[in-house]
This record gives C-alpha cells, sequence and structure tokens, in this order.
C-alpha cells in the first residue's frame, strides 16, 4: 500500500557568530544559502554589553535586526538579546526556523524539537514583580506551548523570556497614574521582573500551584522555582517575548533536545547525564543556560565573593564563572548564557538545555 502524504512541522537550529551587537551578516548568509526569512520563529543573542539596566547592546542589536528584516519585507522574529559575555563567552546569534515539510504518515513516530512562540500584552509597570506579572507570563507561556503544537507540559524542555524592566520614567509613569511600583531600584527591578516571569513559566508547566503565588512570594520564596525557565529583563521591551522549546512527535526533522537543572555553579554530573541521553553521534546545535550568584555566599560548603563585589554585578561574576565551566563540558565558547536565576532552578544552579542534530543535513555554523 502506498504511503499517505501529509505536511508535518520542521525545526532547525543554526548558532552564528557576531563580531558586534550590529552585525547581521552571519543571519544574512544563511538566507543566501536558502534558509527563508519568513521560517525564522526567533533569535537568541549574547552581546557584549554588561547586562545591566544600561546595556544598550541589547536594544542596538534588537534594532539591527528590526531593521534588516524590515529590508527584507518580513516581519521580525522574537528578538530576545541577553546582554554580559564576560570571561571567555563568545558574543553570537542562535537562530530558530521552522517551516512545514512533507511526510508520510506511516513514518516511525520519534520525537523532535519544536518551537512555539508568544507575545503578552503590554504589563503595566506596577504589576511588574507582582502576582499579576506571574498570571500574564503564564497565560502567554500556555499560548506558547499551543502554538508549538505541545500538549504535555512534561514534553517542554525549555522557556526563554524576555521581561520588561522598570526606568525612572517608567516609575514616573506609574506614579502619574497613582500607582505604586514593587521596587524604585531599577537593577533590583530586572531580579523582581525575572523573578515573576519564572514563576509565571512555573504555573504555566504545572510546577507551582497559582493559588500559592501572592506579591511576597517574588524574589523571597527561592524554594519555588521552574525547572525549565530561562528569563531575561530588557528595556527594550514593554511586554514579555516567549519561546517555548520541547519535544512533540507530531515535528519531523533531526534537531532533539533536553535538559538538566544545576544544583549549584559547578554541578556539572546532571548536565552530563542529560547530554548522554542524546545520541553519541549528534552535533552540538546548541547549549542555553542560566547562572547566578548563590545567595547564601557559599558554593559547596566555600566562602565566594561575587555579592560582595562593588565593582562589577554578581550576574556578570556568574555568567563568567558558569560559562567557564560548561565550556568544559561542551568544548565551546559560543554558549548562551543568561545571568540572574531567580526562580530558575534551585537558588545558586540553573536549568540547562542542550540542542542536538541527530544526522547531519548540511552545515550549520558560521
Amino acid at each position: 500500500m502506498a504511503s499517505s502524504k501529509r505536511d508535518v512541522l520542521q525545526a532547525s537550529v543554526w548558532r552564528v557568530a557576531a563580531s558586534g551587537p550590529a552585525d547581521v551578516s552571519g543571519v544574512e548568509a544563511l538566507f543566501v544559502a536558502g534558509l527563508k526569512p519568513e521560517t525564522v520563529v526567533a533569535i537568541l543573542g549574547k552581546t557584549e554589553g554588561n547586562g545591566c539596566v544600561n546595556d544598550f547592546t541589547r536594544g542596538y542589536a534588537t534594532a539591527s535586526f528590526e531593521a534588516f528584516f524590515a529590508r527584507l519585507g518580513v516581519e521580525a522574529p522574537c528578538l530576545v538579546m541577553s546582554g554580559g559575555t564576560e570571561g571567555a563567552l563568545s558574543p553570537h546569534w542562535t537562530v530558530f526556523a521552522r517551516e512545514a515539510v512533507t511526510d508520510a504518515t506511516d513514518t516511525k513516530d520519534e520525537p523532535s524539537l519544536a518551537i512555539g512562540a508568544a507575545r503578552t500584552p503590554h504589563l503595566p509597570f506596577h504589576h511588574l514583580g507582582r502576582r499579576e506579572q506571574v498570571l500574564l507570563v503564564a497565560q502567554g507561556v500556555r499560548a506558547a506551548m499551543a502554538d508549538a503544537g505541545i500538549d504535555d507540559h512534561k514534553d517542554v524542555h525549555f522557556v526563554q523570556i524576555k521581561c520588561p524592566l522598570l526606568t525612572l520614567a517608567r516609575i514616573g509613569e506609574a506614579d502619574a497614574a497613582g500607582e505604586t511600583v514593587a521596587t524604585r531600584d531599577t537593577l533590583k527591578s530586572m531580579g523582581l521582573s525575572r523573578g515573576a516571569s519564572a514563576l509565571g513559566v512555573a504555573v504555566a508547566l504545572d510546577e507551582i500551584d497559582a493559588r500559592d503565588i501572592t506579591d511576597e512570594v517574588v524574589g523571597a520564596r527561592l524554594d519555588l522555582f521552574s525547572r525549565c525557565a530561562s528569563t531575561s529583563a530588557g528595556v527594550e521591551l514593554t511586554d514579555h517575548e516567549i519561546i517555548v522549546l520541547g519535544m512533540s512527535k507530531t515535528w519531523r526533522g533531526p534537531f532533539a533536545i533536553d535538559h538538566a537543572v544545576m544544583a549549584n555553579a559547578i554541578d556539572t554530573a546532571p548536565v552530563r547525564a542529560a547530554q548522554a541521553r542524546l545520541p553519541e553521534t549528534a552535533r552540538l546545535a546548541a547549549v542555553l543556560a542560566k547562572a547566578e550568584p548563590d545567595p547564601s555566599g557559599m558554593v559547596r560548603g566555600r566562602r565566594h565573593t561575587m555579592l560582595d563585589d562593588s565593582d562589577i554585578a554578581g550576574t556578570r561574576h556568574a555568567r563568567a564563572f558558569v560559562g567557564g565551566v560548561l565550556a568544559g563540558v561542551f568544548g565551546m565558547t559560543d554558549l548562551y548564557v543568561s545571568g540572574g536565576a531567580e526562580h530558575q532552578g534551585p537558588p545558586g544552579g540553573g536549568p540547562v538545555a542542550i540542542i542536538v542534530e541527530r544526522e547531519t543535513i548540511g552545515k550549520k555554523e558560521s
């Protein structure tokens, strides 16, 4: 009997070097080589700024890509820029694309990488870092899961979110409206926004009951966390960009993802175990990770000074340290290591996602 055919989705992932936050040439080369711009779902970037409130490399990169896609006559995909390439981390872009392919219905139902994306409405500034932000993000994560065609939260391996932060102008806007913001410290607002967004992921994935979420737990109840969330705050948006990465039997293609949760900054055993669950001969496509200085001031019983340094923010120390640890595991420096892991894994640890290509279908790196 002849096999019937159907259209299914197939994901692809590229890791592209960047000479600076405005360098879109590597992505342009992918398009010249045949990748269709309209199939790009998201671009995750590591830019060489300080990763703090005044890191303009994130906005510069976002504006550069928006202008680039506009020149192509294509709406820009989700652009999640994470500032900070401390240590030997290499600035780069990770490009995620998906397109429909024709597949036989009687082929083996082997799960493949699935990608979904969503954006939330604008977040009122007085809701940042509070329960309202958690619930808004949870709704957005569910929408991104639906976009990926993932029904079971157990099939989700990584949720990347770009969330807003407070500036003095935004605080002033809330004041003028008669509202009170969660903090008037703009740097602290980054952590509160990251934390609330991560709790939103946990609620959406049934890791935490929404009834346990109050304003007071955000940034305080560190025993509440998601094992899949990665959130990054920036001044370049006032909503949330959400990307869900998981596995689905309804998708086709060679790409696969697994994840682990580091209990602390040098906890490589679960990362190596996740890597071992993937095919040994697979090509490494991308590594996505979270990092933070352990709030206890200790790493496996030894004191660290990341939180005592008044010259360099602790998140910058953590990115460099965890980046070095993971570079030693994977043998590469173009890792997407994002600092600030509030409610993203246990205190001092964080999720790590590994994406591989199970069979080579062409050159994917540049």
